[in-house]
């Protein structure tokens, strides 16, 4: 959600920022409504104020033994109370209107994004790792990972297109990857692991800018609630509404859960394998901080999800994502790519953003500064994966292929396979 008093004061700068980002302008449209609102708020504070007068002074002339005064006012008075709904009525649908209309504008990218219309404008900021070399030729994971319990039929049958039914040590593999991310981002990174709620209310769809403009991306339920695309979601809504300490800033937050997406928008891209499917489990780090310390707090969010992938020894380059790239709420984006060898090519695995207080309004999540007694702030957000575990699934599988089908599992997590070093191929 955007501020409205930024857009009355720079209404040239907003639509040049919305420009960078190949929307539309849309300040002249956003004041006009904004106008309207607040004539008749002004209408209605008038009538409120007189209605007030006119009250007292009926008092007054009765006093004074003017009757003929004292019948006016009553009319008069009698006469606001009965214009006064239609314009408090009126107040609230163009309040509606405006807010209606802030809620499907993106955020404002930072000066440091670089602009551009798609991701052939991203920008490769760095590379991690060597690519592995094979002495045979490396196949895509969907073309030998049934062999080793990814199983796509049945998850066809069970459930449709997009769902698998992991078995065996493939199984044991995707959950010893799951608890390595959410241990690593407690213990090394101070994140507070949690367990949320994967269906979650209208409001914290809204807030986390998933409502109103994507909701044909997210599965609802007959009952209303929303499976979560993320728990980016109920871990940052976890403080809508809230009036935060200062003392209690940095708040970080991990959560391991399923997610479920609809992907409507994405029909006929990576159809085959486990790359994009309707449920999937991914480690999810949320932070709220003050302003000041949202772009450091990038980086090391940024950072923290890097770790993942080196203690996996899996190559992988950090990319910025261009304007028209990015997410609807983001301000800035990195991306991290990781090497897939039967692709040969980088597949996104994370994404990390700062949101600014793009959330933080809609969900008026403030802070009090230490030593203020009355002035409040909006907080920042942001939210990144550490990582989305199926994608390193398959970056494991196919990076750690062996020519007999086999797969090597990465030793950092050996403690967690309980013995199992290798998947082998179930004859």
């Amino acid at each position: 959600m955007h501020d409205i008093r930024f857009i009355r004061e720079n209404p040239e700068a907003f639509d040049a920022a919305l420009a960078r980002r190949g929307a539309d302008p849309v300040a002249a449209a956003i004041l006009a409504l904004d106008e309207k609102r607040r004539a008749v708020a002004t209408k209605l504070q008038e009538a409120q104020s007189r209605r007030n007068e006119a009250s007292k002074a009926i008092g007054k002339a009765m006093g004074q033994g003017n009757t003929d005064e004292a019948e006016a006012l009553k009319a008069e008075v009698a006469q606001i109370k009965q214009d006064m709904p239609a314009l408090e009525e009126r107040e609230r649908e163009l309040g509606e209107q405006l807010q209606t209309a802030l809620a499907v504008i993106p955020n404002m990218p930072f000066d440091d994004v670089p602009e551009g219309a798609n991701e052939e404008s991203n920008v490769e900021v760095s590379t991690w790792g060597t690519k592995p070399e094979f002495d045979f030729e490396p196949k895509e994971h969907a073309d030998f990972a049934p062999d080793l319990g990814m199983d796509f039929e049945t998850g066809t049958k069970l459930s449709g297109a997009r769902f698998t039914f992991l078995r065996g040590d493939m199984a044991r593999l995707h959950r010893a990857l799951g608890q390595f991310m959410i241990d690593r981002q407690t213990r090394e990174y101070g994140y507070t692991e949690c367990m949320p709620p994967v269906l979650v209310r209208d409001e914290a769809m809204y807030g986390t800018d998933k409502l109103p403009k994507f909701a044909e991306d997210s599965f609802r339920t007959t009952e209303a609630h929303w499976l979560i695309p993320t728990s980016e979601v109920p871990l940052t809504a976890s403080v809508m509404g809230d009036l935060l300490d200062e003392s209690a800033l940095p708040i970080r937050l991990t959560a391991l859960t399923q997610c479920f997406r609809s992907e409507a928008g994405s029909a006929g891209r990576d159809t085959r394998g486990f790359i994009r499917q309707h449920q999937f489990e991914k480690c999810e780090l949320v932070s709220i901080v003050k302003p000041e310390d949202s772009s450091a707090e990038h980086e090391r969010m940024t950072g923290a999800a890097e770790a993942i992938l080196q203690a996996l020894d899996l190559p992988y380059r950090k990319v910025l994502l261009c304007t028209g790239d990015m997410g609807f709420g983001a301000r800035k984006t990195y991306d991290l790519e990781v090497w897939l060898p039967g692709q040969s090519a980088y597949r996104e695995i994370s994404s990390c953003s700062n949101t600014g207080d793009f959330q933080a309004r809609r969900m008026n999540t403030r802070y009090r500064p230490e030593g203020e007694k009355k002035k409040t702030e909006f907080v920042h957000t942001l939210n990144g994966s550490g990582l989305a575990v199926g994608r390193t699934l398959v970056a494991v599988i196919e990076n750690y292929q062996q020519a007999d089908g086999s797969v090597l599992v990465p030793e950092v997590l050996h403690p967690y396979m309980d013995g199992v070093t290798k998947l082998e191929p179930v004859s």
